[in-house]
């Protein structure tokens, strides 16, 4: 395999390969979360550049009929907010591949209610799945690459309200989990790129999921509310996160390491 840290590999010299670095033929990937929306969406995109993609969900049948879709997928159950679930994720990957390339902590949920109507077991459940699961799985990721002496990649999936406010949206959980996962990905990038593996964010602005459709996709005022406050004057479409995702993930963003990448078409610029 390429390591990913190593600037002088095959396609160095050779800018008429370039398109070659986005590649991740034979690199086995994890993308939680992927049973629908933007974690579905992922997986596609990395098999569709040759990787082995684990697909791991707490709804097994959606994945499991993903993965029939996919070559060279494998679709693992998991509920990553659990005590085992992190370790188990890694240890059915390593049974079934013998390694592990790339993880994608894409698994999220959202709340809207007011700060002073919030009660502490939602907010924790956020924190839970959206910061402490992303964690816990690149430190389980992270203890076997570097026991191994193998390069890795994780991409955080985080979101444009980690880095601002969502103001009338009214969303302090996954405001703050979103904001605690992006300096986490810049604290974890510090601690291991001597070590060989990146560690980036992927941070989209408003893209249709399960989550946010209803309130924000279907209505007048969601709609509104996405247009005026995107200089692009409108939401994003789920393959023009495609890019950005490669990049991360692939040889193509080598020198990439603590980074939050924003394709938010303007909203924090506006």
């Amino acid at each position: 395999m390429t390591d990913p840290q190593d600037p002088t590999g095959p396609l160095a010299d050779d800018p008429e390969r370039a398109l070659e670095q986005f590649r991740l033929d034979g690199r086995v990937t994890v993308v939680t979360g992927a049973s629908s929306g933007l974690g579905e969406r992922f997986a596609r995109v990395l098999a569709g550049v040759g990787a082995h993609v684990v697909l791991a969900a707490r709804r097994t049948e959606r994945i499991e009929a993903l993965a029939d879709l996919l070559p060279n997928a494998l679709a693992v159950t998991v509920d990553v907010t659990d005590d085992d679930g992190p370790q188990d994720l890694v240890d059915a990957v390593l049974d079934h591949y013998g390694r592990l390339d790339v993880l994608v902590n894409n698994a999220g949920i959202s709340r809207v209610v007011p700060a002073v109507d919030d009660d502490l077991a939602g907010f924790r459940r956020e924190l839970a799945v959206d910061l402490v699961a992303p964690y816990e799985l690149s430190r389980r990721a992270a203890q076997w690459w570097i026991a191994e002496d193998h390069p890795g990649v994780v991409v955080n999936v985080g979101s444009v309200l980690g880095e601002v406010s969502g103001g009338r949206l009214r969303v302090p959980g996954y405001a703050a989990a979103k904001g605690g996962l992006h300096n986490l990905t810049r604290e974890l990038a510090v601690q291991w790129a001597r070590k060989g593996i990146r560690v980036n964010a992927l941070a989209p602005g408003w893209f249709e999921t399960e989550m946010n459709s209803d309130d924000m996709f279907h209505t007048d005022a969601g709609l509104a509310y996405i247009g005026d406050g995107t200089a692009l004057g409108r939401g994003g479409r789920s393959h023009e996160l495609d890019g950005a995702l490669l990049l991360l993930a692939s040889d193509a963003g080598s020198y990439l390491t603590g980074h939050v990448l924003l394709v938010d078409g303007g909203w924090t610029a506006s």
